[in-house]
Order: structure tokens, then C-alpha cells, then sequence
């Protein structure tokens, strides 16, 4: 299992951005399906997004389709969440996931995957 360390949450007025980032530790992120996923109050955690290892691959929610960008530094362990066009329902507390796979264009879309999560970092869009 790796560490992770989310950071970049914070409050943001509808239609601003933020960029989330999650630091990895360990030898071998460059093996790892990297992933956000996202709980509001009184939900359920749900999948945000997820990139394969080799970069090549990535899978979005379809309510943040075209306003969410995830990427990845394998050389510097870390995988990021550019959001664009926040909406209020976009407030939650934001986890980083890690999976290693054995495939470099692997990645998973679902929680139940995933066997590492960071603390979480809090979102909030006021409206």
C-alpha cells in the first residue's frame, strides 16, 4: 500500500476552480490506477475520477464530465484534480485513491477497488 496526503480543498464561490493534489509515497506510483472519489453530507462516497498508470487512460463522472480534469506526475508521485465550473453540488470532502495494478493501462472506477485512501479534503462551493 502507498500513503497518501490530499491538499488543495478549500471555499470557493460557484463557477470558480480548484486544483486538489495528492502526494504518493513509495518506489512504485508509476504501477498504481490513481483515483478521486468524493462524499457530500448524508451521501454516499461516489467515483469522481481515475487514470491508468501509464497516463493514457482516464474515466470521468458523467456530472463533472468537461469541468473535472484529472492527471498524474510519475515523477513525482503525485496525481491532481483540476476542477473548473464548480457548482454547489459539487461540495464534499474529496479522497485520493490508490490501486496497484499490473498493466499500465489498467484502471478502476469503483471504491470497492481501492485498498489505499488519503484523509480526505474538504470542498465547499457556496452558491
Amino acid at each position: 500500500q502507498v500513503q497518501l496526503v490530499e491538499s488543495g480543498g478549500g471555499l470557493v464561490q460557484a463557477g470558480g476552480s480548484l486544483r486538489l493534489s495528492c502526494a504518493a509515497s513509495g518506489h512504485t506510483f508509476s504501477t498504481y490506477n490513481m483515483a478521486w472519489f468524493r462524499q457530500a453530507p448524508e451521501k454516499e462516497r461516489e467515483s469522481v475520477a481515475s487514470i491508468a498508470p501509464n497516463n493514457t487512460f482516464t474515466w470521468y463522472a458523467d456530472s463533472v464530465k468537461e469541468r473535472f480534469t484529472i492527471s498524474r506526475d510519475n515523477t513525482k508521485n503525485t496525481v491532481a484534480l483540476q476542477m473548473t465550473s464548480l457548482k454547489p453540488e459539487d461540495t464534499a470532502v474529496y479522497y485520493c485513491a490508490a490501486e496497484k495494478v499490473y498493466a499500465t493501462s489498467v484502471y478502476y472506477t469503483e471504491q470497492h477497488f481501492f485498498s489505499s485512501w488519503g484523509q480526505g479534503t474538504q470542498v465547499t462551493v457556496s452558491s
